[in-house]
């Protein structure tokens, strides 16, 4: 039997482990998108890849490191050997996300036996591609996108694959920022790897599986008890969609499983908006997560009972060529429509929907004062939805987002040289005697001091935020851009967009959905 004390200090170990991991990568990074936004994920996996343990920083990002280390496994097998770093983007080869976001993952050894992985992903300014910063809205395969890096050794026995950093930097338009960023990975994946078999030697093997395995068995037995709180039954719920199409999702649960079937979803988009199967699950993972065990850190064992049911081709289900640039608002969207279904059934408990977007913007130019490339990738914040106790909560980012930030005023314009000209509170509902209003979405601009480009691509730009019936109200999510000769246009998916000086961007996000008061539930 376990040493139940020891199992402890190695749980808590693995949990340091992480989060000094997400320290180092926050301290040395070279992008705001990573030491402001805090746009990275951090874990620690077993030897065969499943969670040990995790840091601060995007949940959905936590969901990535598993299954790209178990891509890794599959790919390399008994090849693998002490001082190997792999790096990845790639959504066909456990990069999940888009190629944006780069995962690097170091095996951890111990007496020449591998203990555990040590893993981050974390999102880089520009890979490549058809425009600054990676996220063209129009790109239809993912050859365009930018560079994709499959499974690769970026250091062999310690010995660093120069040929690899030199691939990066050419296909980047900000070199020495992903290069930076890179080597800040590789050192937050040292910084955990070496505190691991430090952790792994003092204990033993044996006192170190053990505590792996108790940590998983008292996850599952939470994410169970969980499970068992909620109604059993079969809940079914169609969601119509910006572009006109209709996502569909059935959500079976019983004592034993929660099961969430997605094989009627929309054949794979022609545009950027596919996740992969692993991406789908992620979603899925995070809906799971939060309604069971919200309140402490996940591992293998939390999703024991979930079961995801998906159909190859669809777009939760993208084949090897499709497109994955804006793949964030697809998940994001994924997430909420399963909120929705089960907040139909359990008005007291769920919040209404909140603005239902990562509102992913890109603006990337040359500094005005000091003519160095820059690219602004900068998620907005928006108002969450009202509960049946509560009015919601204010410009908060995503569901998402987890621990993230906004990226503060003065660094934007010192960084990006662009004048933020405003950052404020949007409008939002009055007070109501039946209903509690949704939270406040965001107000920003951005007046341009210099030539610039424009992405971006948001959702509820047509459909708007639901609400727990009977109360009807919904906001939309806006983007505008005023020209300085006196024009303005109004965008939603969109990429390419030329910026002058002078040029003002508007953003307005939506406020949460309402709620009834308690004694109209």
């Amino acid at each position: 039997m376990a040493d139940l004390f020891s199992s402890a200090v190695i749980e808590a170990g693995l949990d340091a482990a992480a989060t000094e991991m997400f320290e180092v990568l926050r301290k040395t990074a070279m992008s705001p998108i990573i030491y402001e936004v805090l746009d990275v994920g951090t874990g620690i996996t077993d030897s065969a890849g499943s969670l040990i343990s995790s840091g601060a920083g995007i949940p959905s990002f936590i969901g990535v490191l598993d299954k790209s280390v178990k891509a890794i496994l599959l790919e390399y097998g008994r090849e693998i050997q002490e001082g190997d770093i792999f790096v990845t983007n790639d959504p066909n080869h456990g990069g999940v996300t888009h190629l944006n976001d780069v995962v690097v993952a170091e095996p951890v050894f111990l007496k020449g036996e591998c203990i555990a992985w040590a893993a981050s992903i974390a999102h880089w300014g520009d890979i490549g591609g058809r425009t600054p910063g990676s996220m063209a809205a129009d790109t239809t395969e993912i050859v365009a996108e930018g560079l994709r890096i499959p499974i690769v050794r970026l250091f062999n026995k310690g010995i660093a694959n120069s040929s690899i950093f030199d691939i990066i930097r050419t296909n980047s338009r900000l070199p020495d920022f992903v290069i930076g960023d890179l080597w800040a990975q590789v050192s937050a994946g040292r910084r955990a790897s070496r505190i691991v078999s430090e952790l792994c030697a003092h204990h033993g093997n044996e006192e170190f599986n053990l505590a792996i395995s108790n940590a998983r068995t008292g996850s599952e037995r939470r994410a169970r008890a969980g499970l068992s709180r909620l109604p059993n039954g079969v809940f079914t719920i169609e969601e119509p969609q910006d572009d006109g199409a209709i996502w569909t999702a059935t959500i079976e649960i019983t004592n034993d499983e929660f099961i969430v079937d997605l094989r009627g979803a929309p054949t794979e988009s022609n545009g950027p908006h596919n996740t992969s199967r692993d991406g789908a699950v992620i979603a899925c993972q995070m809906f799971f997560k939060a309604l069971t065990d919200p309140e402490r850190l996940a591992n293998a064992g939390s999703f024991s009972p979930l079961k995801v049911l998906t159909s190859p081709g669809t777009i939760f289900h993208a084949g090897p060529t499709a497109a994955h640039a804006y793949y964030f608002e697809t998940r994001l969207k994924l997430f909420d429509m399963l909120w929705h279904c089960l907040a139909k059934q359990m008005p007291e408990r769920l919040p209404a929907g909140h603005f239902g977007t990562i509102f992913g913007t890109v603006i990337a130019g040359r500094h005005p004062d000091n003519g160095r490339r820059y690219t602004m990738v900068e998620p907005q914040m928006g108002g969450w939805g009202a509960t049946c106790n509560r009015d919601g909560q204010s410009a908060m980012f995503s569901t998402s987002h987890g621990d993230t930030f906004n990226c503060p005023v003065e660094i934007a314009e010192a960084r990006y040289g662009f004048e933020v000209v405003e950052k404020s509170l949007a409008d939002r509902d009055s007070a109501h005697d039946k209903y509690h209003c949704g939270g406040a979405g965001v107000r920003i601009k951005y007046r341009m001091r210099g030539n610039a480009v424009l992405s971006a691509g948001y959702s509820h730009a047509v459909q708007g935020v639901w609400s727990i019936e009977p109360a009807t109200t919904s906001g939309i999510n806006r983007l505008s851009v005023s020209r300085d000769v006196g024009t303005e246009e109004s965008h939603r998916m969109v990429s390419g967009v030329c910026l002058r000086e002078g040029d003002v961007v508007e953003i307005e996000t939506s406020a949460g959905g309402a709620a009834p008061k308690n004694s109209n539930v």
